[in-house]
């Protein structure tokens, strides 16, 4: 479902992921004031979606856990956001298609319950970590990204400390 984000200078998106059936106060009140909320899977139990969708404008693809109740919810899902295109999908294993050929700017994904960010070809990978179920001594994380034409700004939120992770990221 591509949403209708009115034009203006700048963006604001939260990402989420792995939330498994629970969204944290602290989730809640980084993803306040955002223009767009994605939300790359594993979400578990469908009364998160009302939740975020009274927020904000929302994205969101099925994961592996999410069972019958998910049916409706696509795989895969594309985003733009004011010059950027994005593509999302849960296991990042299973991209079946070359995002720089099918003019993608970002790729979202989940399932890692890991923080990352890469850049390659071009394209922005992006995983928002586990909003609850953290793995490997990570915390719990989400990511904010700011869009200003062509400019993303990621950062990555801990949640369990409430702070911003240490870095700030720019890309063209």
């Amino acid at each position: 479902m591509q949403p209708d984000l009115p034009h203006q200078p700048e963006y604001r998106v939260g990402i989420l992921s792995d939330t498994h059936g629970h969204i944290s106060p602290t989730a809640l009140k980084w993803l306040n004031d955002v223009d767009l909320i994605i939300h790359a899977g594993d979400i578990d139990t469908p009364g998160i979606l009302p939740v975020l969708s009274r927020m904000a404008p929302l994205v969101a693809v099925r994961g592996n856990m999410d069972g019958p109740w998910a049916a409706d919810l696509s795989l895969t899902e594309t985003a733009q956001v004011g010059k950027i295109w994005i593509f999302v999908l849960h296991d990042l294993t299973r991209l079946d298609l070359a995002p720089e050929a099918a003019g993608f700017d970002i790729v979202i994904s989940g399932h890692t319950h890991r923080s990352h960010l890469l850049r390659k070809s071009g394209i922005l990978y992006l995983n928002p970590g586990s909003a609850t179920h953290p793995r490997h001594s990570f915390p719990a994380s989400m990511a904010l990204l700011r869009i200003r034409k062509e400019t993303v700004t990621t950062r990555f939120i801990d949640l369990d400390h409430d702070r911003l992770m240490e870095g700030l990221f720019n890309h063209k």
